[in-house]
């Protein structure tokens, strides 16, 4: 769907870029949400541990199905919902036996469409949930277990796809969105296609009331504070720092690697985001 720019009548509508899609304006499945309880960026002790958070609209968790586990039974998708906590929208599944379900929405298909997940089809099509070890080289997928059976991990977000590279030796080599190259076992499951919504990264918040729409609260620049608040405060005039970039406590933010050593995943790493072989 294309962006919408509206004419500005307000300031704030000048630089606000609506991603236009057509959801239904339907309330969310009653059996297939859950309340969402807010933290505001609290721990179980009540103390702040991720700034800027609080306020923001109520939200309702969707129970989303990731793990498509329904096997051979055909789904016509029979809405296309918003759901508030992320990026990607919601395809509402009806069953041919009546159960409903959620899945993350591909692109490229509406309301009307069929889908099934399956271990025996080779049925290459959109929205289609198959075993790696069906699925052929370069095609795109996404929703892609990492373990079999705990459900989809990988490629989650609106508009990303990885990419089915290779089989061999009971394992798939994936190219992940990030530019990752790993090995899959081939019992993992994956959707077929890109996620939808791909221009949702294009939009614009337009005004900071967005941002608090969203839960979001504003953020003071380390630069703009003293010394005695942050570490890149102070200086004679305006500056812009001039140390590394570093958290209020002294924690710095760029310049080294901060992803956890795990021989567990790590060792399934052929190539890193960089494009680089990966240091076991």
């Amino acid at each position: 769907m294309a962006l919408v720019e509206k004419r500005p009548i307000t300031p704030s509508q000048r630089y606000y870029k609506q991603n236009k899609v057509e959801l239904s304006k339907a309330r969310p499945e009653r059996r297939l949400t859950i309340h969402k309880k807010r933290s505001s960026g609290r721990n179980a002790y009540g103390r702040i541990t991720s700034r800027r958070r609080g306020g923001g609209h109520k939200r309702h968790i969707r129970i989303i199905d990731f793990r498509r586990e329904k096997l051979d039974i055909p789904a016509k998708i029979q809405d296309i919902q918003y759901d508030p906590n992320r990026s990607a929208n919601l395809a509402l599944l009806a069953y041919a036996d009546g159960e409903k379900r959620y899945i993350i929405a591909p692109r490229g298909l509406g309301i009307g469409d069929s889908i099934v997940a399956s271990e025996t089809s080779s049925e290459i099509n959109p929205g289609n949930s198959l075993l790696l070890s069906n699925i052929p080289p370069s095609t795109k997928i996404h929703n892609i277990e990492l373990i079999p059976g705990k459900g989809g991990q990988v490629a989650r977000a609106a508009g990303t796809a990885a990419q089915l590279m290779g089989l061999d030796g009971g394992y798939a080599t994936v190219k992940m969105p990030s530019g990752e190259i790993r090995l899959v076992n081939l019992k993992c499951r994956a959707t077929i296609g890109e996620v939808g919504n791909h221009q949702h990264q294009s939009r614009t918040i337009g005004k900071a009331g967005r941002s608090r729409w969203l839960g979001k609260r504003p953020r003071v620049r380390g630069v703009a504070m003293n010394p005695v608040d942050h570490p890149m405060g102070g200086g004679e005039g305006r500056t812009s720092g001039g140390g590394h970039p570093s958290s209020p406590w002294g924690q710095l933010s760029k310049g080294f690697p901060t992803r956890r050593k795990s021989k567990t995943t790590n060792k399934f790493i052929l190539v890193n985001r960089n494009g680089k072989k990966f240091k076991r």
